[in-house]
């Protein structure tokens, strides 16, 4: 379904550069609106949580929230105010199958958990939850479908649902839905105090989501069933057990290491090339995965050698490496993976952004939308300034290509303007999650 897209691409080009060229209005009077809330600092509501503290002593550095454009803003609203129009009267949302992916009727589809999730989560990324927000009606109806598919699951599957061959099924694995559900999860209970009286049906169905996806681990870590792209469906399953693990969930540690393990291998820093096998042949795919699931472990890396430094333990001018990292504190095993970490983040950071890369097919299907949200997400939790650019750049990209009834769409693979929508919301407002991010990639000194 591939078209040519050159056009679209001057524009795309020429939109970019606009939007980066004007300084950043003052939108903070629009933060009550677009801003995440977050649970309460009354320590009675979160009694038995693992709940995020003061980061690494500090604070919240300010500096590293960006005002948002009038533009992007604009662009926002218009695509959530398209978005929640197409809920269907289950209260899920559908990205159709892969057999009919000229359907762009969002109504005309079945439901499916994958495009579900990624739209609850858009939704609390837009600073809706269950109980506040202008669509916390349409977020309810949205967690409650949810809630009951992972409830009827079978305990012995691979995925909560029986429904095969969604276009989010084909492109990127078989059990995507249930990494996506289990993202949903821990990012819903993020935001809401322990207290709430949901929160313990929330956990179960977080427990189990996060069962059922180690039971789908290979070996190496990977997930089995993969698409066309599966790579992206192991990289969205380590990072939901890590979100998992944030909040609480019962998590294995030995399966969140072996799922990270898998995406830093697909990329070799030493001949700075990503292996594209199970990413559809397309290096964007593989390293915003590799970047995305080293990025927590690089942040620790360069944070404790820089703790290290201060307190003399260390060279002032000692770059990251196994030695450093030992004279650090650590093993020489615990040295030895951070290091990897970090010279696969930083160095899969840069190719992720490459335009050569980022042009992947010369057009965008859901998968590049992905793969750009993993990339952003990264650079926020390695606490990465780098991020500023990232965002100025993908922005003007996502604001270019936006259709003019709010929504967006795929033009290969990856088609439906809901789950395309909902991705590309949820980059544009990754401002609006930026303590979330940041807390997830803290590191916990010792």
């Amino acid at each position: 379904m591939k078209r040519t897209f050159i056009i679209a691409l001057a524009v795309l080009a020429a939109g970019g550069i606009l939007l980066v060229l004007p300084s950043f209005n003052d939108r903070s009077a629009h933060l009550g609106h677009l801003y995440c809330p977050l649970p309460s600092d009354n320590a009675d509501d979160h009694k038995g949580c693992v709940f995020r503290t003061v980061f690494e002593g500090e604070g919240l550095d300010t500096s590293f929230i960006l005002r948002t454009l009038d533009q992007v803003f604009r662009s926002e609203e218009r695509g959530l105010a398209w978005l929640v129009k197409a809920q269907a009267a289950d209260g899920g949302f559908g990205a159709g199958t892969h057999a009919r992916q000229d359907i762009m009727d969002p109504h005309a589809v079945q439901s499916d958990p994958a495009t579900t999730a990624m739209v609850g989560m858009a939704l609390l990324r837009m600073g809706n939850t269950p109980d506040k927000g202008a669509y916390s009606n349409v977020l309810n109806r949205l967690t409650d479908n949810l809630l009951i598919t992972v409830e009827q699951a079978d305990n012995a599957s691979t995925n909560i649902t029986k429904l095969q061959g969604t276009q989010i099924q084909a492109k990127l694995g078989q059990n995507i839905d249930v990494a996506l559900t289990a993202q949903f999860l821990s990012n819903l209970m993020g935001r809401m105090p322990c207290s709430h009286p949901k929160h313990d049906r929330w956990l179960n169905s977080l427990n189990k989501c996060v069962a059922i996806i180690q039971r789908a681990q290979n070996a190496d870590g990977s997930v089995r069933g993969d698409g066309w792209a599966g790579v992206l469906q192991s990289s969205f399953a380590a990072s939901a057990l890590e979100s998992a693990k944030f909040q609480g969930a019962a998590v294995n540690d030995s399966a969140l290491r072996k799922a990270q393990d898998y995406q830093k291998a697909n990329f070799d820093v030493n001949s700075g090339s990503a292996v594209t096998e199970r990413a559809a042949g397309i290096t964007l795919y593989a390293v915003s995965g590799s970047t995305r699931n080293s990025a927590r472990e690089a942040r620790e890396a360069k944070d404790m050698l820089d703790k290290a430094k201060k307190e003399g333990k260390v060279a002032q001018s000692a770059p990251v490496s196994v030695d450093a990292l030992e004279d650090a504190g650590y093993t020489r095993t615990e040295a030895e993976r951070l290091n990897t970490a970090y010279q696969v983040y930083n160095t899969a950071k840069v190719q992720a952004q490459a335009d050569n890369v980022i042009s992947g097919f010369g057009n965008n299907g859901g998968e590049e939308f992905l793969s750009f949200l993993q990339t952003g997400e990264s650079l926020v939790i390695g606490k990465d300034n780098g991020w500023r650019d990232w965002y100025a750049q993908t922005s003007g990209r996502l604001v270019s290509i936006q259709n003019n009834d709010g929504s967006w769409n795929g033009h290969h693979c990856i088609t439906s303007p809901v789950f395309c929508t909902a991705t590309s919301l949820l980059i544009l407002s990754v401002n609006n999650d930026i303590e979330q991010l940041l807390a997830q990639g803290a590191v916990k000194y010792r």
